[in-house]
């Protein structure tokens, strides 16, 4: 999937792909000026969090370096059937930052469309699933103290400042889960300064880090965005090693039982078959086809025509031709076409926008397939305005012969 904001942190860090994330810190600026504004503004943040039934910790305040109670910033409401809903109390909100305070809302991407095809052209990008969160500061505020993330952190500045100081590692490749703690802060800084309206910074796992607005003035504000990109590590290999061992029944047997303990050789050697038939490659592989989409809206044909679709999986299909028929995997399907189908295919499961309305019986046909297997997705006016001017769209001016 071309997308802007893929095209733009690469030229932004001089990476020539995602090979380098995660390797090192990095900083730059998006030359694409018009690309900060398209991803997010304060406003239409705050339009989402007053739209929405939300709970903590997924909106989250922040005052004078403390985490504000969420009684202070979520109200109770009672429809007329006496249903309790929990919502922002936006008046509050608004005390909160007015009084030099953070908004924080996690996984803004799962209710704004932009963010979320701007997360999806990262993972098809990354091979990895990503997410973003928001970050709205007004004033003179501190933020967050010094810590690190168990994930990958792409920071894209989208307006206002905000200084940060980053250092270095103190465990290598750290975890969340890990064997042992790691709260020893590095002395060395890597790099301390402001970030500006179109800054992008990459931050690597088990980087420390800190931002804030002290001493920016009260007059100001921060509105940035991070993209979370969790890449998987040999653990999560072993993991899968043990859910695999599931279906053998010697895994299953108790290690000490009555007539004696079971024989050890046996459990090595059959979990270095497993390991072995199971390589890290054949489990990457395996888990990104089949990754269900996380959510797509249904086609329903009595309620219109489907004018634009796009596809929806998590990562990028695997399209591949053979003989007289062509192969797609993705989103956990495996499907057969006939050979002649392959451009309409290759253009429907593109992640871009693709615009039926010339492209012919054929090519609609193909399109309702794809979107009952879960793969593609019609496109509405809200959604559709997520791809426009970030990715380009897909004509078809030609009567396609297409056989599903």
């Amino acid at each position: 999937m071309e997308h802007r904001l893929v095209t733009g942190i690469e030229k932004a860090l001089g990476w020539d792909g995602p090979g380098a994330m995660g390797t090192r810190f990095a900083r730059g600026h998006l030359a694409d000026t018009d690309l900060i504004t398209r991803l997010m503004t304060p406003y239409r943040l705050l339009e989402i969090i007053q739209r929405r039934h939300l709970a903590n910790p997924q909106l989250r305040c922040y005052a004078e370096g403390d985490e504000v109670h969420p009684s202070t910033f979520l109200s109770t409401a009672v429809n007329r059937r006496r249903q309790a809903v929990q919502q922002a109390d936006m008046a509050a909100l608004g005390r909160i930052l007015n009084g030099g305070g953070t908004v924080v809302l996690d996984h803004v991407d799962f209710f704004d469309p932009t963010l979320e095809v701007a997360c999806r052209a990262l993972g098809w990008w990354s091979g990895e699933l990503a997410s973003a969160n928001a970050y709205l500061a007004v004033g003179d505020t501190d933020g967050f103290h010094l810590h690190w993330d168990d994930h990958d952190v792409i920071a894209v500045q989208l307006s206002g400042e905000k200084s940060w100081e980053v250092r270095g590692p103190s465990r290598p490749a750290p975890m969340y889960r890990d064997a042992e703690r790691n709260l020893t802060q590095p002395e060395e800084v890597l790099w301390k300064g402001t970030m500006q309206a179109g800054d992008v910074m990459h931050i690597p796992r088990g980087f420390w880090h800190t931002a804030t607005r002290i001493g920016s003035g009260n007059e100001g504000h921060s509105l940035h965005v991070t993209f979370g990109i969790t890449k998987r590590t040999g653990v999560t290999w072993a993991n899968f090693l043990s859910d695999a061992a599931r279906a053998d029944t010697d895994f299953r047997t108790d290690l000490e039982r009555s007539e004696g303990t079971i024989d050890g050789d046996v459990l090595t050697k059959k979990l270095a078959a497993l390991a072995s038939e199971y390589t890290p490659e054949r489990y990457m592989d395996q888990l990104r086809a089949n990754t269900p989409p996380a959510r797509h809206m249904p086609f329903i044909p009595t309620c219109g025509p489907a004018d634009t679709v796009a596809a929806v999986t998590e990562f990028e299909p695997v399209i591949t031709s053979s003989d007289s028929t062509v192969q797609v995997i993705a989103g956990g399907k495996r499907l057969t076409f006939h050979e002649r189908a392959e451009p309409e295919l290759r253009a429907l499961l593109s992640g871009h926008p693709v615009r039926l309305v010339n492209g012919g019986e054929d090519l609609t046909t193909l399109a309702r397939h794809l979107i009952e297997e879960g793969l593609c997705a019609p496109l509405t006016d809200e959604s559709s305005w997520a791809y426009t001017g970030l990715v380009p769209p897909v004509n078809f001016s030609k009567e396609p012969s297409t056989s599903v």
